[in-house]
């Protein structure tokens, strides 16, 4: 297995991964994320495959076929003036295939992400876990990941009837 940048050869295989786990989030929050749609689509994918401040990688089998992605953001720290400067690498999505899951991909993209990380000069590397993606959760936490800061919600309005539309 080889962790590379995207490629535009690799779009089908990242969007058949991005409806993966677009399925997990629509099941767990069904109020937020409608079935059967894509993140991206194919012309957005080729944009962000080539922009050196949003790197995605894959990992390829030895077909150069993907079997999982990390899409990345480069991101300047702090949101305020009273915070130390620095750069973090976020990962807005990491997936490898369920069918292929437990070979230690994940662990291997996670472990690329680190390594470009260090490469770029970052001071950390942040990502999000949707609360009741219990095995992603497990995941991060196994990689060495903790809680930095919780974001939490309260629904004020019904599905019906959202802010704005």
């Amino acid at each position: 297995m080889e962790i590379r940048r995207a490629e535009e050869k690799d779009i089908k295989k990242v969007m058949d991964l991005l409806s993966q786990v677009l399925e997990i989030h629509a099941k767990i929050r069904p109020d937020v994320f409608v079935s059967g749609t894509t993140k991206y689509t194919d012309a957005e994918l080729l944009q962000m495959f080539e922009d050196d401040q949003n790197p995605v990688y894959v990992a390829v089998d030895e077909k150069d076929q993907v079997v999982g992605y990390a899409f990345c953001k480069l991101r300047q720290q702090p949101f305020s003036n009273n915070m130390v400067q620095f750069t973090s690498l976020f990962i807005d999505d990491l997936c490898v295939d369920t069918m292929i899951r437990g070979k230690h991909i994940g662990q291997k993209l996670f472990e690329h992400v680190k390594k470009e990380a260090v490469r770029l000069g970052c001071y950390e590397v942040t990502l999000n876990v949707w609360e009741g993606n219990d095995s992603a959760k497990a995941f991060y936490e196994k990689m060495g990941l903790k809680p930095k800061e919780t974001q939490m919600e309260y629904i004020i309005k019904d599905q019906g009837d959202r802010c704005g539309g």
